[in-house]
């Protein structure tokens, strides 16, 4: 199967048995219909269909090694800077489709599938089977277009005790038996983002493994359809409220669902394992590989997709109500435009210093992405404030579509003008500003945001520990030496 359509990713989702609590209710299969995964459920299948669209088909798609059917954009192994820019645009055009608000669109970790794939070397050093398992697997997600999700980090229990300890070992996921077929999976991980409609689960390592007989149960790298005997997801509460795209413009689009996967002893085939019982494996499992880097490449794209969402609604705000002209306005729009180019250089130096890695890919340069995820959960703090100081008691007061109709709207038309807004208009934009800084789903976009890639001050100290200072030092040190 070349690359899917929404019609073609919809069927499948509507075959599976995925199994599903969420607000009390069981659902085993049926996800597509339920009111909190329906509208994103439509939006992911209008990103597939863009796949088919003329204006996007060149971009999005390239001819599968395979067979030469168009296959997605994400999975090209770039050999060339022209295939890195390729890859780079297709990431832009679904970003900017969701004004970057889907954190788990299929190009993240098809991108990287394809990195661990072109690193199958790598994953042999344990077992050939295992590097076998890899090419395989990417080549599967590959040819069938399949949506993947992954899940990485044990229940939050006891923070004090390493996750292998906590109630006594039995709350993380780990291997309880093997067999001649495959492994026995039982515990829990978080946090799967579009788990509930997405078609397989990537379990792979997050957390840093010592190399004791303890660890050895966790660790693991392997993947299982989303709808595999004894897997269930306990969602989140929707932010999707089932009112139209008026009232929550952003909501009931974007609302990607976050799950914690229970494994009931799980039962995972052997060629669907990529690494077992190899703790300095797990450890080395992105770094070695330079999925990192491809991984990184697509976020800091779809994040430069979000601030241009940030600099283009901002500058409607104060257009519309007239203050613009404020000098403390343009300060908070100057640091807009600041982000918005620091992303993009720090992408444009990544993409112009990439090199051939030890697999032959042209890999970005790492620097400047580490820069950019180190920067960007902090920076993206400050949108949402700035759009509430800047819309202030107003965004407060905002009716609803229904209003508009309603007795109310000669009084919303004259009272709730704006000075380059009819009422109606400032309405509707109002309700997008409400649904990027203050709603629910605004602060669950901010929270993901912050921990994307895990706790900032881990990330910070690896960001230090990892960064070559050794030629500053050593020049300090002969300014020191000199007479």
């Amino acid at each position: 199967m070349p690359a899917r359509t929404g019609a073609e990713f919809l069927d499948r989702l509507a075959s599976a048995r995925t199994h599903v609590e969420i607000q009390g209710e069981t659902l085993i299969g049926g996800v597509a219909a339920h009111p909190a995964f329906a509208n994103v459920v439509r939006t992911y299948a209008g990103l597939f269909d863009m796949q088919h669209d003329p204006r996007y088909r060149d971009i999005l798609t390239y001819p599968s090694p395979a067979g030469g059917e168009p296959v997605a954009t994400s999975f090209l192994i770039p050999r060339t800077p022209a295939d890195l820019i390729k890859r780079r645009q297709a990431f832009e055009v679904w970003a900017q489709r969701s004004l970057g608000m889907l954190g788990r669109t299929g190009d993240y970790l098809n991108s990287a599938l394809m990195a661990l794939a072109s690193a199958a070397d790598w994953f042999g050093q344990t077992d050939t089977a295992f590097s076998r398992n890899i090419v395989a697997y990417y080549e599967k997600v590959r040819e069938e277009d399949l949506l993947c999700t992954h899940t990485l980090i044990p229940p939050q229990a006891n923070r004090a005790l390493a996750a292998s300890q906590q109630a006594g070992g039995a709350l993380m996921a780990r291997v309880v038996r093997e067999d001649d077929n495959g492994i026995v999976v039982r515990g829990a991980r978080m946090l799967a983002t579009i788990g509930p409609f997405a078609d397989e689960l990537l379990v792979f390592p997050s957390t840093v493994l010592r190399g004791t007989p303890e660890d050895k149960p966790y660790s693991f790298a392997f993947a299982v359809p989303v709808d595999a005997t004894g897997l269930t997801f306990i969602a989140r509460e929707p932010f999707d409220y089932g009112r139209s795209h008026f009232d929550h413009p952003l909501g009931s689009r974007f609302d990607e669902s976050d799950a914690v996967v229970i494994f009931d002893d799980v039962h995972v085939p052997y060629e669907r394992c990529f690494t077992l019982g190899d703790p300095e494996a797990c450890n080395g499992f992105y770094t070695a590989t330079d999925a990192l880097q491809h991984m990184t490449h697509q976020v800091v794209t779809r994040t430069t997709a979000k601030t241009e969402y940030i600099l283009g609604l901002t500058t409607l705000l104060t257009e519309a109500i007239g203050i613009g002209q404020f000098q403390h306005v343009q300060a908070d729009l100057a640091e807009i435009i600041t982000t918005l180019e620091t992303l993009r250089a720090l992408r444009r130096a990544a993409e112009a210093d990439a090199a051939v890695n030890a697999y032959g890919v042209l890999t970005p340069a790492w620097p400047p992405l580490n820069t950019a995820r180190n920067l960007y959960p902090k920076l993206y703090q400050r949108f949402p404030e700035i759009l509430r100081k800047l819309g202030a008691s107003g965004l407060m007061a905002t009716p609803t579509e229904a209003d508009l109709s309603g007795a109310a709207a000669p009084a919303i038309d004259t009272y709730l003008q704006a000075a380059a807004l009819n009422g109606a208009d400032r309405v509707r934009l109002f309700r997008l500003v409400w649904d990027t800084c203050a709603s629910a789903f605004a602060s669950r976009q901010a929270l993901y945001e912050y921990y994307f890639f895990g706790d900032p001050v881990r990330t910070a100290s690896a960001y230090v520990a990892g960064y070559d200072k050794s030629e500053y030092v050593a020049r300090v040190r002969a300014f020191l030496a000199e007479p």
